[in-house]
């Protein structure tokens, strides 16, 4: 389904401004976005879905630098978008330990 890449990123970038503020990342932004962008592919509940499971356990082969790089730039050849041009290195990084931490 690359075709909705485009489409999906244009929805994203106008419901969650994230680059528009900048300093520290607002965890409750990124938590809703978590919630609602993340798991409309990943899951209401995270278990999976269009994409894969993103509950802690099943990421705890990921370490959170490299987590947020896929946040960042995606994967080819998936319907994961890179979400780099509307969030910023930190924001992908706290989303990144949130995933790690959170049941």
């Amino acid at each position: 389904m690359p075709e909705l890449r485009p489409a999906l990123l244009l929805a994203c970038a106008l419901a969650a401004p994230l680059r528009a503020a900048e300093g520290e990342p607002d965890p409750m932004q990124l938590e809703r976005l978590v919630l609602q962008d993340c798991g409309s592919c990943h899951g209401l509940t995270r278990k999976g879905g269009l994409g894969s499971d993103l509950r802690a356990e099943s990421l705890a082969h990921w370490d959170a630098d490299g987590l947020a790089r896929v946040i960042l730039d995606g994967i080819p050849g998936t319907p994961m978008p890179p979400w780099r041009p509307i969030m910023t290195d930190a924001e992908a990084r706290w989303i990144a330990d949130y995933l790690l931490k959170t049941e």
